[in-house]
């Protein structure tokens, strides 16, 4: 071998759009140029602009773009891959550069640019290799008058010298500053570098500079200026690729991206950092907090200093665990480490724990909060109990009782209710002590009892342990010496946590005993716009201390603008305000998309049937235009199109008649995913949680379905209530909506729900002969 290659993650994603055909010429290409890069065949030759940019050729009609890094003291000289694109796309204007905030390698393709921004930036391309089929290039700015009058720029309110400090790339920024339309900035930042995409998105949806410079630009700067010559250098800092064998496998599969999970360097600052005790990443729908929860848990387990050592990696739902597992181990490439990871949900470590504390005497069947309802509903009626309602006992039973892990009545009357409405006099949560204490009685008779039971049980039994450690740590006494027994340790090195807002409190006391207090002891991801379980606690008061470790991610990689657009609105209605789990609050304002795409369609329909007739219709559409990539080859839509519900009554309706009248076939999702192969997927909306789909519809959001009619009771005699359920409601919507990647459908029939009555355009649906457009 005379040559070693990387690839640019530019080129990566290139790659990924690319036909398989191509991927294929691509590998060749890769086997051949590592042999003997100077071979005729392949056309080496530099490009007139930046001499340190190479062209090669991959086939007839595809090239290579290549810089030289370094020679090693074998003389095996290391290239980079740059791009990978059709040759008529090859300009010698191309460049690359060193940025001067990140300090690295940036390429620079000004190719995609509008011709209008061009013009006004008086920049020509020149194609680096001339033909018939090459398109003309822009003519220099005309100097004859418009008519048509110019649009002011859309950052026209920052100059040149503003955007260098932040760190957009030297290249863009003429040009940035030109731009006069969204549809030209988005242009404009399709192949841009991250940075300048990051910070001119930021800019350009309304973030102030002191926002940008501390939130985007800081947490990516290099402590000291790098120098902008040093290519080597940059090079070390830069997320790149090694071309191998194990490349041919992901082309074979025609999945790229997927070989591996890509961070954006402000997600590799979070991930990969040295915290002196518990840190947090929140974040919006599809900023990457999952994926950064992912990269810590390998930066972690690359870090552990013995075998015994282990790391949990933990999630609210079982679906959830599943596809934590699957992504883990493809980014864990030794399974040594991967051996020292527990991932499992929530509720299933919880059981293990019990299970480890309990004899087969205690042990007690776990049933759900709507089952305990049920039975609470019925042990009122028995003492013919009128003055509280059962959701209201049920809730303060989870959200304070247990919540607060509260054992004695004096107890319950000092706890704090923050969050729960309407106020409590003492002789008030005497009668519900008194009431709570005969259900637990009910419960423990039928030798059942709920997962929030579960888990305070769990986390008693781990702070004890957590107890017992520290008590042999800080002994005198040599451990374990009178009876032989091994000492009490905590169970876990490292704790990564991902929907971190669904937990309940007790989960959350259960975790911090099972890790010593340490650096990097706790990693938290989770954003509680998306908490759609109903327990609100603070991590402070609960023992974990995240002040001045938390970070706040604010790019959206997975919806579209328009669609992250109405999200919000649903979300925040009329100034719901969320916390941030620590007794302060957040906030959707700055979070924003780098993707663009039609807006959300909002159809109403007179009845049922007919929204049912019109799915059908739309499902039918969106599966035959998935059928056909953009290059006219056939695909299977399987998987990528959803239709989400407000309850299971609606979900049987809809996988019935997609089945029977629309002849499409359905995979419902459930707590364990997809059951069988459908190419719809079909579920209610908490089963939506962490996953993604490129079309989606929801439908059946009457009024009185989302939020339910009976929450209107509480509108008025405990108003702090009628707020809490409106914002569960809206967060349940905001998830649903955000799993829509590319389009996204809401219906109804009759009145519409108020949760998004008034945030787009309607379309009056009329069943099967309605008409539609995005």
């Amino acid at each position: 071998m005379t040559a070693r290659l990387s690839l640019h993650h530019k080129a990566e994603e290139e790659l990924y759009r690319l036909d398989r055909t191509v991927k294929g010429q691509f590998y060749d290409f890769c086997h051949r140029f590592r042999e003997e890069p100077d071979r005729p065949s392949l056309d080496l030759k530099k490009l007139k602009g930046d001499s340190r940019i190479h062209r090669a050729k991959i086939s007839q009609s595809y090239r290579a773009l290549l810089i030289p890094i370094e020679t090693d003291q074998r003389g095996t000289k290391h290239w980079l891959v740059i791009a990978v694109r059709h040759r008529k796309d090859i300009y010698d204007e191309l460049q690359v550069a060193v940025n001067r905030v990140t300090g690295e390698l940036e390429f620079v393709d000004l190719a995609v640019v509008g011709d209008s921004a061009l013009r006004r930036a008086g920049i020509t391309l020149t194609p680096a290799e001339p033909g018939r089929n090459t398109p003309t290039m822009p003519a220099p700015p005309s100097q004859e008058p418009s008519d048509v009058p110019e649009r002011p720029a859309l950052l026209a309110a920052y100059s040149a010298d503003q955007l260098r400090e932040l760190g957009v790339a030297e290249q863009l920024i003429d040009l940035a500053l030109t731009v006069s339309t969204d549809e030209e900035l988005d242009q404009l930042l399709t192949g841009a570098p991250l940075l300048s995409k990051d910070v001119l998105y930021g800019l350009a949806a309304g973030m102030g500079i002191d926002s940008v410079l501390e939130e985007v630009t800081r947490p990516v700067q290099l402590e000291t200026k790098p120098d902008p010559a040093d290519i080597v250098a940059a090079f070390s800092r830069t997320k790149v690729t090694s071309i191998d064998d194990h490349v041919q496998a992901a082309l074979d599969e025609g999945s790229f991206r997927r070989w591996k999970l890509f961070l954006h360097p402000m997600q590799d600052k979070i991930a990969y950092h040295d915290y002196t005790g518990p840190a947090r990443v929140s974040g919006g729908p599809g900023t990457g907090k999952t994926v950064v929860a992912l990269h810590r848990v390998k930066y972690l387990a690359e870090h552990l200093s013995g075998d015994n050592e282990r790391i949990l990696l933990t999630t609210f739902t079982a679906n959830l665990a599943a596809d934590l597992r699957l992504r883990l181990t493809s980014l864990i490439d030794a399974p040594k480490l991967l051996e020292q990871v527990d991932v499992m949900h929530i509720d299933q470590l919880a059981a293990r724990v019990i299970g480890e504390n309990s004899g087969n005497h205690n042990r007690r069947k776990r049933i759900s909060d709507q089952a305990a309802l049920t039975e609470l509903r019925q042990l009122l009626v028995e003492v013919d109990e009128q003055r509280w309602d059962a959701e209201f006992l049920v809730d303060e039973w989870n959200q304070v009782i247990l919540g607060q892990a509260l054992l004695t009545r004096s107890a319950y009357f000092q706890a704090r209710r923050a969050g729960r409405g309407r106020a409590l006099t003492r002789p008030e949560r005497s009668q519900i002590w008194k009431l709570i204490e005969q259900f637990t009685a009910r419960l423990d008779k039928l030798k059942v009892e709920t997962w929030g039971q579960a888990a305070e049980r769990a986390a008693r039994f781990e702070m004890d342990r957590a107890a017992e450690a520290e008590k042999q740590r800080t002994s005198t006494e040599p451990t374990g010496s009178s009876s032989g027994s091994r000492p009490t340790i905590h169970r876990y090195r490292h704790v990564v946590v991902d929907e971190a807002q669904d937990l309940r409190a007790a989960h959350w006391k259960m975790l911090r005993a099972m890790v010593a207090p340490q650096r990097n002891d706790l990693f938290i991801a989770g954003d509680t716009h998306q908490r759609i379980y109903d327990h609100q606690v603070s991590l402070g008061a609960l023992g974990i201390n995240i002040r001045g470790r938390s970070t706040r991610l604010t790019l959206s990689y997975r919806t579209t603008r328009q669609i992250l657009m109405h999200a919000t609105r649903i979300a925040e209605g009329d100034k719901a305000t969320y916390d941030d789990l620590d007794d302060g609050t957040d906030q959707l304002t700055s979070y924003r998309s780098v993707l663009n795409g039609p807006a959300p369609i909002l159809t109403a329909y007179r009845n049922w049937d007919e929204e049912l007739l019109g799915l059908g219709t739309l499902l039918k559409t969106w599966k035959d235009e998935l059928s056909t990539d953009e290059h006219g080859a056939h695909r299977d839509p399987a998987g990528h199109i959803a239709v989400a519900v407000a309850d299971h009554e609606q979900l049987a309706q809809v996988i019935n008649h997609l089945a029977t009248h629309s002849g499409l076939t359905c995979a419902e999702l459930t707590k364990d995913g997809p059951q069988d192969d459908g190419d719809i997927h079909v579920g209610t909306m908490h089963r939506f949680k962490g996953l993604e789909y490129q079309r989606l519809a929801i439908i059946g959001l009457r009024h009185g379905i989302l939020p339910r009619a009976h929450v209107e009771r509480y509108r008025h005699h405990d108003p702090q209530r009628y707020e809490h359920e409106q914002r569960k409601a809206r967060s349940l919507l905001f998830v649903a909506a955000t799993r829509a990647r590319d389009v996204l459908a809401i219906s109804w029939h009759a009145q519409p729900s108020t949760l998004f009555a008034a945030t787009g355009k309607v379309q009056e649906g009329c069943g099967t002969s309605c008409s539609r457009s995005t």
